[in-house]
């Protein structure tokens, strides 16, 4: 296997830019059966996963994603006993929904099963909660299973997926939001990983309007940094069966476990609406 020294560059060419990091030395390349992955050894990211060319996550700076693709939601939702999570491979979602103690059970449904057995190999601290007995592993494709889940039987869903392309492609249509609504229980909750707001701005106002159409009383996006990700800038968006403009505040305060970025100020602060982005959503 080739075990060289050089620069690792993800080139957005629509936007005309491109990240690079330094020292980095290839320790693994594979083709699976849906995807390129590939394990950098980085001279200041610690280890760096890419799919299909795209960085994914790092040993640096992970906690931003993995927090605010769970926290929020977790926090948003008054009784969150029940979570799914499509996508997530690397298993960094699933280890922060885990660290709620109401949580009884989540499922993770990843199609690529050697994205999360590289993972428990070059990023194990990502897998901990693997074999946390409310965790179950599911290695199939989450349109399917989301069309199948029983009514009201998931009180979150979580979409920590890839671009939308390929495999991804369908989770990001009107369509599926039709079948998480269906699966949400009350008060039900879908979160979304949605693209760079200053890249993607199109992609996501129409996320809102597909989510709207499909039957949720209220969406929402929070935004976050993400340094490896297009423009460094990042978001999620939030479908909601009720009101998501209220959150356990004071159990966000008294949160029982450490984080790195996510508290009950920067809660609040993330959903705070850039006016660029309002004016494109009055216009759905």
């Amino acid at each position: 296997m080739p075990n060289t020294t050089h620069q690792v560059t993800e080139v957005y060419a629509k936007d005309g830019s491109a990240l690079s990091l330094t020292g980095a030395t290839l320790l693994h390349q594979e083709q699976s059966a849906f995807q390129h992955i590939e394990i950098y050894q980085t001279a200041s990211f610690g280890k760096l996963m890419v799919l299909d060319g795209c960085f994914m996550v790092t040993d640096r700076e992970n906690f931003l994603y993995h927090e605010m693709m769970t926290h929020p939601a977790l926090y948003t939702h008054p009784d969150p006993r029940t979570v799914c999570i499509i996508g997530g491979g690397d298993c960094g979602s699933l280890k922060e929904v885990l660290k709620h103690p109401e949580v009884r059970s989540a499922v993770q449904i990843e199609i690529d099963e050697r994205v999360t057995r590289l993972a428990e190999q070059y990023f194990p601290e990502l897998c901990s909660a693997n074999h946390d007995p409310r965790a179950t592993l599911k290695f199939i494709d989450g349109l399917k299973w989301v069309k199948e889940a029983a009514p009201g039987s998931v009180d979150i869903i979580i979409v920590d997926s890839t671009d939308p392309v390929g495999p991804a492609e369908g989770l990001f249509n009107a369509a599926f939001y039709r079948d998480c609504l269906r699966a949400l229980g009350d008060n039900g909750i879908l979160v979304q990983q949605s693209e760079s707001p200053l890249f993607h701005l199109e992609l996501q106002a129409a996320m809102h309007g597909h989510m709207r159409s499909a039957g949720f009383a209220q969406t929402r996006s929070l935004f976050f940094p993400q340094f490896i990700y297009p423009s460094g800038w990042w978001s999620a968006t939030l479908a909601g069966k009720g009101d998501l403009t209220q959150f356990r505040r004071t159990a966000a305060l008294l949160k029982p476990f450490a984080t790195e970025y996510y508290n009950a100020d920067i809660h609040q602060a993330a959903f705070a609406m850039p006016e660029f982005f309002k004016r494109r959503l009055q216009k759905l």
